[in-house]
């Protein structure tokens, strides 16, 4: 019997295994929320297929993401990645990845966890739209304006109000899969 997925989902296996086995389901821990937020943040003006298709490139250049590392990155290291051909050189978007890695930092300082940050605007319990088809689901949601501008006003880059709700439903914060979809059940 053929599954019933999400139709954005439909391009290939790629997207067919990234929205069975992740898209939407909650990630608490602060090392993949990490990822996903610079992901996210270098999808600004392009696909969300084009950072998929490099994520395995992103990992081995941003050293499996780990944010303390980056956190510490010289201009040497962002030469580096400008050289990069498997990434997407965006100077000002690698340039915010370190400061990213700086400010989430301070946000697990202050929070005790970066997921205790951001999980507190929905109140830790994934919000489930429950969209009827993809026409029902929003680009842009009050709680992503108000998470965004909080992140921004932190200090992170590349944060605006669609890349945050993308965020959300790739981290689970929102179920926005359709009512049809078979990783409802």
């Amino acid at each position: 019997m053929e599954k019933i997925r999400c139709g954005w989902c439909e391009k290939d296996d790629l997207y067919r295994k990234y929205h069975d086995e992740e898209w939407g389901r909650p990630i608490y821990d602060d090392e993949t929320i990490f990822e996903f937020l610079i992901l996210e943040s270098f999808q600004a003006g392009l696909s969300w297929y084009t950072i998929l298709s490099k994520r395995e490139n992103f990992r081995k250049a941003f050293d499996q993401f780990d944010y303390r590392k980056i956190a510490l990155y010289t201009g040497h290291k962002i030469e580096e990645l400008m050289n990069d051909p498997g990434i997407i050189r965006n100077r000002l978007k690698i340039k915010a990845t370190v400061t990213s890695a700086q400010k989430f930092m301070e946000v697990q300082e202050e929070f005790g966890s970066f997921s205790a940050y951001i999980w507190g605007f929905v109140d830790g319990i994934p919000l489930d739209r429950q969209p009827k088809t993809l026409g029902d689901i929003p680009a842009v949601t009050p709680i992503s304006d108000c998470l965004s501008k909080d992140l921004k006003k932190r200090g992170f880059k590349f944060m605006g109000s669609t890349v945050v709700y993308a965020h959300m439903q790739a981290t689970g914060m929102v179920n926005d899969h359709i009512e049809t979809c078979f990783t409802r059940k």
